[in-house]
């Protein structure tokens, strides 16, 4: 390492052209990414970079560079974003290992893309997931809450783990009123039930959502159609978990059968009931906090892994105007 006016300079020599090529990207589009985020500037000759900035920075991209590097050798397929998420990760946790959360393949889609956590709360979520029976994700928009909880549920259904995924939400948000909407029953829920299709078909595909579907192994209902029954055996999600009220949290909760697990998303600062203090979300994490065998996660803005602008307008939301 050397310095000149305040700045110093790192440079990293790697071994391997094919994988160096790789991780610079095309047009060295990875390296944008890298110098845009911390205010370092970097150089490429074939497989050696020059980096050079404040000393934490290049320190933080170095590091960066030469983990991913070893990423792509192990066979991961590094896509941009894991540029961006690597970077808000080590600037938090500068000794973090991100083979120990890129590495933790949760599924693969059908377009051959590998799903896994991308910041260390997702990994904690992830973890959360598999050893308790019930998992409650916290957090804003875009932190991949009901994303990843569709994903392991498509893996436990895969390994044989589960027979059933049932997904379900708030119809709508105050209280399932739906009579005002158009169409037949399936017409008006079919909108607040949306993102849950989206999500399983970029996983499976749609033609193969469907024959789930219509074979009855996907079950993708509103809230109000889980009264009464009991869930064996099955994947179970709520989503928009901030609307349901008190009540509805505990049917659903007491839907759990034998060889069960469910997960519930929702964001707190999103409660459209018109008594926010009803939240049935809001009570759970009140009242079941201490239960064995429930868990609660958190993300924060932290960890949005949407477009950039998403934590930024999230931040903006957060800030109270002057």
């Amino acid at each position: 390492m050397t310095r000149t006016n305040g700045e110093v300079s790192k440079e990293l020599l790697f071994d391997d052209n094919q994988i160096s090529s790789a991780l610079y990207g095309d047009l060295n589009r990875n390296l944008q990414i890298i110098e845009n985020s911390s205010g370092v500037k970097i150089s490429a000759r074939g497989t050696s970079l020059c980096i050079k900035g404040i000393n934490h920075d290049v320190d933080i991209a170095a590091n960066l560079l030469s983990q991913l590097y070893e990423l792509i050798g192990k066979g991961y397929p590094v896509y941009s974003s894991d540029f961006a998420f690597g970077m808000r990760i080590l600037e938090s946790t500068p000794g973090a290992r991100l083979d120990k959360i890129f590495l933790d393949k949760v599924y693969v889609t059908t377009q051959n893309r590998v799903i896994s956590p991308k910041t260390r709360n997702q990994k904690i979520y992830i973890d959360a997931i598999r050893n308790h029976d019930i998992v409650f994700g916290i957090g804003p928009a875009g932190t991949g809450k009901t994303y990843l909880a569709v994903a392991m549920a498509v893996s436990a259904l895969a390994m044989g783990q589960v027979k059933s995924i049932i997904l379900t939400r708030p119809a709508v948000e105050a209280g399932e009123k739906l009579g005002f909407l158009p169409g037949d029953l399936a017409q008006k829920v079919n909108p607040y039930l949306r993102p849950l299709h989206d999500a399983l078909n970029d996983m499976v595909g749609s033609e193969r959502c469907e024959d789930y579907i219509e074979q009855g192994i996907i079950e993708i209902a509103p809230l109000a159609f889980m009264r009464g029954r009991t869930l064996s055996n099955a994947f179970i999600i709520l989503d928009e978990a901030q609307n349901t009220t008190r009540e509805q949290m505990k049917m659903f909760l007491t839907r759990i059968g034998f060889d069960s697990r469910a997960v519930v998303t929702g964001d707190s600062t999103q409660v459209d009931l018109p008594n926010k203090n009803q939240s049935g979300l809001l009570e759970a994490r009140n009242r079941l906090k201490s239960i064995d065998g429930i868990s609660f996660c958190s993300f924060s803005k932290a960890d949005v892994v949407r477009h950039p602008l998403v934590q930024k307008i999230i931040q903006a939301y957060e800030t109270k105007a002057s």
